[in-house]
């Protein structure tokens, strides 16, 4: 027999943060709250949503009385089951996530910052509190990357995770590479189309995509990474010579976060950095303001994922399928498998990983030299790349007449993190070098 609806548990949620993610959760929950009330046995109530301005006009209608700019006063709301954190940032979220789970409440977070710099404390909190924090919106928008790790994949090691984390430096390199533009005609564009974050260095310098990256490493290999232990490098430098030579050799150029681990060693190498792709390969394809996701497990083989990695529809999607497992707990169901329940399990996986160091992580390599157009000036190029072993693949060069400069575009045979290094620093060194030496990885998966 099915209950009728006055008799279903009332679910009360309240949201941190009414920005272009907590009105679309408000929007969808209200439009599509009759077939999800069905779906999850409840009544779903919208309680209120914290502002910064109340006086701002809105794109979703909300009665002034579900408006508050106070947050505290929604996380002290003993009638409010369900907090979804939505403000950014991580000092204030921090404080009222911290606070939400001490009150016994669940948490929705789409704040990757916040997992990164505070999540261990974070899942420690709620499991001291007996409550749960879900985060499924913190990585790749509307994919299911953290359900599809922590269940769909459960019996699965994953020796390789790699993909696409930041639709904006995708959307960036998709039209260099489409249009033949530079950088900064197209970062333009993605500024007032809204693309591009506030602080910048986020999209731009791969810190977005960095922090992802940590959450991935974490759910797949139970160790936490700190931004300052890890490779991070951005699109800024990327010049229409690397689209155009990358392009001529079958590739193309993609901010890639690559998770690897060695089960042999034990080794775990995470990094961001923008890298050559065959494009034969399907994460090449992935385009414009899309994510994509590589999972290779040791039962499954490879897996790729690829949808919206953010906006407004994309993520409170993901917030309201976090939203569903919460009402779900709340009922008495167990909780899907997620980190801060499961410690033991985690300390286990993650048990005496070390972090690659430079010398572990192999690749192949392109490098970018802008030199003086004179006599001798390549021969002592490849004097200090076979006095560091760096063996050339090909190589390229293109004259500047007008400069009396060249552009000089070598890609190397496998080589390592350190002895590039090294060779950076004594080609940066050499008199006839103008420029800072630029390089790539070269990704084969």
């Amino acid at each position: 027999m099915v209950a009728n609806q006055s008799s279903k548990r009332t679910i009360k949620i309240g949201l941190l943060g009414f920005g272009v993610v907590g009105q679309g959760v408000w929007k969808h929950l209200t439009a599509d709250r009759s077939a999800l009330e069905q779906r999850l046995g409840v009544k779903l109530e919208l309680a209120r949503a914290a502002v910064s301005d109340l006086s701002k006009k809105r794109d979703v209608r909300v009665a002034k009385s579900k408006l508050t700019d106070d947050p505290q006063t929604i996380v002290d709301d003993p009638s409010i089951d369900i907090v979804c954190e939505l403000i950014g940032g991580t000092k204030l979220a921090r404080k009222l996530t911290l606070d939400a789970l001490k009150a016994g409440k669940i948490v929705v977070s789409a704040n990757k910052a916040l997992i990164c710099d505070y999540g261990e404390e974070i899942f420690a909190c709620a499991r001291k509190h007996g409550t749960h924090y879900f985060f499924e919106a913190s990585v790749a928008g509307g994919i299911p990357i953290i359900k599809t790790l922590r269940e769909g994949l459960v019996a699965n090691r994953f020796p390789l995770i790699y993909g696409i984390l930041n639709g904006t430096s995708n959307y960036i390199l998709t039209r260099m590479e489409r249009e033949g533009l530079s950088f900064e005609d197209i970062v333009g564009d993605a500024r007032a189309l809204g693309y591009v974050e506030a602080d910048e260095s986020l999209d731009l310098d791969g810190w977005d995509a960095a922090h992802k990256a940590v959450i991935l490493a974490y759910l797949a290999h139970g160790r936490w990474v700190k931004l300052k232990d890890m490779l991070v490098e951005g699109i800024r430098d990327i010049t229409q010579h690397d689209i155009t030579y990358a392009r001529e050799l079958g590739y193309k150029i993609k901010l890639l976060a690559v998770i690897t681990r060695d089960f042999d060693s034990n080794r775990l190498s995470v990094r961001l950095h923008p890298a050559l792709i065959p494009a034969r390969e399907m994460m090449a394809s992935v385009d414009e303001v899309f994510n994509g996701i590589s999972l290779t497990g040791d039962v499954v083989g490879t897996t790729l994922l690829v949808g919206r990695g953010a906006g407004q529809d994309a993520t409170a999607s993901a917030v309201i399928s976090d939203i569903a497992d919460a009402v779900h707990a709340l009922l008495g169901a167990p909780a899907p498998i997620i980190c801060e329940e499961d410690a033991e399990v985690y300390a286990d996986l993650g048990a005496g990983v070390e972090l690659a160091s430079p010398s572990d992580i192999h690749a192949s390599y392109y490098l970018r030299l802008r030199v003086k157009d004179q006599p001798g000036v390549l021969a002592k190029i490849t004097e200090v790349l076979s006095e560091q072993g760096v063996s050339i693949a090909s190589m390229i060069q293109h004259e500047e007449l007008s400069s009396r400069s060249a552009t000089l575009l070598f890609t190397t045979h496998e080589s390592n993190e350190h002895v590039m290094g090294e060779t950076l620093k004594r080609l940066k060194k050499l008199k006839t070098v103008i420029d800072a030496p630029f390089l790539l990885r070269i990704f084969e998966s």
